[in-house]
């Protein structure tokens, strides 16, 4: 069972605390990067059996600025043309997008964890970790999904198999978190900075929380264009180990400044 939400939280629905938010872009990949303010939120949720996803508890994030969208093909081309970024066509089992045009826009899939590394790093950034990508989903309210707490739908995110496949970035903005990021539930799973262990959640610091020191898989969260609607929820976690790739395994970046 989900946890109360805090003031706010109840009968969210698509844009209905929207936050005035500071943007810039990014001047090696054209990203848009959003600001997100320091404070606490709640991660995780409360519920009857402890797991990976919970005990809910307060966390305190410095200020920080994370990507609008998910990295594309476009963008992570660029890359690969710096010379900084390699993409493996032998991980890619089933539709590969990277280098087709009709997929430009769609977020780059079948990158490891070390890849998704690489990119940040070449574009001055890096991967966000566990916390910052919770709270740029789900704001400070207490909400499940980005928009709330209304049940997802097929106007609000790419799930389930109802599309089948990628759909460009920004292409369900009625899913927008509270600070107006796109995609941060479904399209693909987003890989973050740490390393996993369902017990984390237990012990985690207060403030600037940096996941394990150690492990044997990484951390990823948001869901995908595979998962069913409880996979799509903010406070759900994926592990997959670094080295590997999939159809619906992508990433955005974030920075400290």
């Amino acid at each position: 069972m989900e946890g109360t939400p805090t003031s706010g939280g109840e009968g969210l629905t698509p844009q209905a605390t929207p936050l005035v938010v500071s943007t810039q872009i990014s001047t090696v990949d054209g990203m848009v990067m959003v600001e997100i303010p320091a404070g606490e939120f709640n991660m995780g949720k409360d519920d009857d059996i402890i797991g990976a996803d919970s005990p809910r508890h307060t966390v305190y994030l410095d200020t920080y600025w994370i990507d609008k969208t998910d990295v594309t093909n476009e963008m992570f081309a660029k890359c690969v043309q710096a010379g900084k970024c390699t993409f493996n066509i032998q991980h890619a089992a089933t539709g590969i997008h990277f280098g087709n045009p009709d997929y430009a826009d769609h977020p780059v899939v079948y990158v490891t964890w070390y890849q998704a590394v690489a990119y940040c790093q070449w574009a001055g950034r890096r991967l966000p970790t566990e916390a910052e990508w919770e709270k740029a989903a789900r704001g400070t309210d207490g909400r499940i999904f980005p928009w709330g707490r209304k049940p997802v739908d097929s106007r609000l995110a790419n799930y389930n198999d109802v599309v089948g496949d990628t759909t460009p970035v920004g292409n369900y903005p009625s899913g927008a978190s509270p600070y107006g990021l796109l995609d941060m539930a479904g399209n693909v799973r987003q890989w973050v900075a740490d390393w996993f262990s369902d017990l984390f959640y237990r012990n985690s610091p207060l403030q600037n929380p940096l996941g394990p020191g150690m492990g044997e898989k990484r951390v990823l969260r948001g869901g995908s264009f595979k998962d069913p609607a409880n996979g799509v929820r903010v406070t759900v976690r994926f592990e997959h180990v670094p080295g590997s790739a999939g159809m619906n395994r992508g990433f955005r970046c974030a920075s400290s400044q």
